[in-house]
């Protein structure tokens, strides 16, 4: 994989409610898929979906489960590929270990959401970043109304948000993650 220090994580939790309240946000089943192509597309490393609720769990590996079986591969041999990518934890904190585990060194948090942060950073400036392959990167796709601040501070970066033509910009988290990673790794760049 080109981007092979490049990995994406789909929060359900920590996130948060139109309130602000910290919650549980439910799996979508277009995620899985919508989420796993761009991600394949764009030869990124992992996606991560944190999900800690275990009737929730059991959906989402259910359609996993499939799509890596004999006959998922038989029915679609490219959703085969998309899904074998896909990795389900529980939490943020085992996407991290994970990462170290496996790579030997903590990712560079970079976090997503439609308003700007303190360390916010350009589209330029991470893919800069993510081209010198020096660090590996995670990038942190927030569900329901976005990451809760407290864990915002935490990430080393906070990406730009992504503006359209006019002031609205609530995109679904499926459609911002093609967006972020065609920005940060096409070959097609303007």
């Amino acid at each position: 994989m080109k981007n092979h220090n490049v990995f994406i994580a789909l929060l359900h939790y920590p996130a948060m409610a139109k309130d602000g309240k910290i919650i549980i946000t439910s799996f979508t089943t277009m995620d899985l898929h919508d989420i796993a192509r761009p991600a394949r597309a764009y030869e990124i490393n992992t996606f991560y979906i944190v999900q800690p609720v275990d009737a929730q769990r059991y959906i989402i590996q259910k359609q996993i489960d499939y799509w890596l079986s004999e006959e998922g591969r038989k029915t679609n041999p490219t959703r085969h590929e998309v899904v074998s990518m896909v990795k389900l934890l529980y939490t943020y904190d085992e996407v991290i270990e994970d990462i170290q585990k496996n790579r030997g060194t903590k990712p560079v948090v970079v976090g997503t959401d439609a308003r700007p942060y303190p360390k916010t950073v350009s589209y330029q400036f991470l893919r800069e970043e993510i081209e010198k392959r020096e660090r590996d990167f995670l990038i942190v796709f927030g569900t329901g109304y976005g990451i809760p601040p407290d864990l915002m501070a935490t990430f080393d970066y906070i990406l730009e948000p992504i503006y359209g033509a006019g002031d609205w910009n609530h995109l679904s988290v499926r459609n911002a993650a093609a967006i972020i990673l065609d920005r940060l790794l096409s070959r097609n760049r303007c």
